[in-house]
């Protein structure tokens, strides 16, 4: 949900800031023909161009104060055109206060006037085509399927406020009743607080909303801890008042003021989302482009050496707690997959194949995961994946455990370059991947694989 809404904002605010440009042109268009038989206008670039580029800068600064790149106020102006007319009327002012202390800069007075009511008219298209824009890919896009903690009348006054978003899809899977809560939602499942378990499956909801009145806020602690089995996004419902500034973890979203309880903000971040995603896809390209001899060398050997499938795959869990199926070259011999489940792998494993104990010392083995990342699944860098069973485990015995699902798992991590894979220490596997998860940079991840290609090829603690 937010990164969405953070995609929307940050379009529509570099379509409204590069809106001057086009607009001189149309502008000088429309001048044009106006005194077509008046007189031949001439464009006389090195003074009018310095003109456009700082009016640009001018309505930058301008459209920022109004407000007019605010996602927020798309939807509730029906038109926007009064913001916008008070932003090209500063403009405006401040342009021709430029203009009359650079009397030696050839920019007609008229061509300005055009220039800004060009400017006001695209700005008021862009509001408009925004609004069609998102509504229309609302319609088409799968709704974000919400659990509502909360069944009271506030919580049943959010859910339908959610519902009638019409750039935001939503759909309530179901209803979360706290303790003494007189149930007003329909439509959905009531769940009690202690049922949260139900729900560990990944597949009932993909974001939690908290939507209790401000008396209850009392009670968020215990609903944070017990909404983390789930390994959802949380965010509240917060109900301030007209006139509060929203900032920072709060966020509006239409006319509900929220609050983000998710542990990992980089999660949402558009540089996590585009620029650690076309750099994993490029990553893994050219790994498997440029292995292709020494993946398809592999894959020969194992099949020679061993009776069985090339490839391992095995259940993991990953980004929000939800499974995936994980490919490695296989080094063991055929096991139950009962057992392969739930043992871990010791130094001198009988299971290993001579082959395959080569394979895990130089994490050769973990070459087809890069599969996985094209695929979306996991990541370059990013906490290592564990099996359900494991995880299971962990939940119950190791404090924040959950949290290290907040990102895509990877193929390697901050734990894995410092020595804390395989049979370690859990609790310091943890802590550093949630260092990594407070931390993350794209720097960091460059720095991470660094140290791999440098000092992990022959991995410690792999077996």
């Amino acid at each position: 949900m937010m990164l969405r809404l953070r995609l929307y904002r940050v379009f529509l605010k570099l379509t409204i800031y590069l809106l001057a440009i086009p607009a001189f042109f149309l502008g000088w268009w429309l001048w044009v023909v106006t005194c077509h038989f008046l007189y031949r206008p001439v464009l006389y670039f090195p003074g009018q161009i310095s003109q456009v580029l700082f009016g640009t800068f001018v309505w930058v600064v301008v459209s920022e104060h109004y407000k007019v790149t605010s996602f927020d106020e798309l939807f509730r102006e029906r038109t926007g055109a009064r913001n916008a007319s008070s932003a090209c009327i500063a403009t405006s002012f401040i342009a021709l206060a430029t203009l009359y202390f650079g009397r030696d800069e050839i920019f007609p007075r008229g061509l300005l006037v055009f220039d800004v009511l060009a400017l006001l008219a695209l700005t008021i298209v862009v509001h408009a085509a925004f609004r069609v824009l998102c509504r229309s890919r609302a319609q088409l896009a799968k709704p974000i399927r919400l659990l509502i903690v909360g069944a009271d009348e506030f919580a049943a006054n959010a859910a339908d406020r959610l519902r009638r978003l019409t750039f935001a899809p939503c759909e309530i899977k179901g209803y979360v009743r706290l303790p003494g809560q007189k149930v007003f939602a329909e439509g959905s499942r009531i769940y009690e607080l202690h049922e949260l378990e139900k729900l560990t499956n990944g597949n009932a909801a993909d974001e939690a909303i908290i939507a209790i009145h401000p008396a209850d806020f009392h009670q968020l602690p215990k609903i944070v801890m017990a909404l983390g089995e789930l390994c959802l996004p949380a965010r509240a419902v917060v109900d301030l008042g007209e006139g509060v500034a929203v900032r920072e973890q709060l966020f509006q979203m239409g006319n509900l003021q929220m609050l983000d309880l998710t542990s990992t903000p980089a999660a949402e971040s558009l540089d996590y989302a585009l620029l650690k995603r076309a750099f994993d896809i490029a990553f893994a390209a050219i790994v498997i482009s440029l292995g292709a001899p020494l993946l398809a060398l592999i894959a020969l050997l194992v099949k020679i050496t061993s009776p069985g499938p090339v490839l391992f795959v095995q259940e993991r869990v990953g980004l929000n707690g939800q499974p995936f199926r994980m490919y490695k070259f296989r080094s063991m011999r055929i096991r139950p997959e009962s057992e392969s489940d739930t043992t871990w792998t010791t130094d001198a494993d009988p299971r290993r194949t001579w082959l395959g104990a080569f394979l895990r010392k130089t994490s050769l083995d973990e070459l087809p995961q890069f599969l996985n990342v094209l695929r979306g699944d996991m990541s370059v860098v990013g906490p290592r994946p564990e099996r359900p069973h494991f995880v299971s485990k962990f939940l119950q015995n190791v404090a924040c455990y959950n949290n290290r699902h907040a990102l895509k798992v990877g193929i390697t991590g901050w734990a894995q370059v410092n020595g804390w894979r395989g049979d370690t220490s859990i609790e310091k596997r943890v802590e550093y991947d949630l260092y990594y998860l407070q931390n993350w940079t794209f720097g960091f991840d460059l720095r991470i694989i660094a140290m791999t290609v440098l000092s992990t090829l022959v991995a410690r603690n792999a077996y």
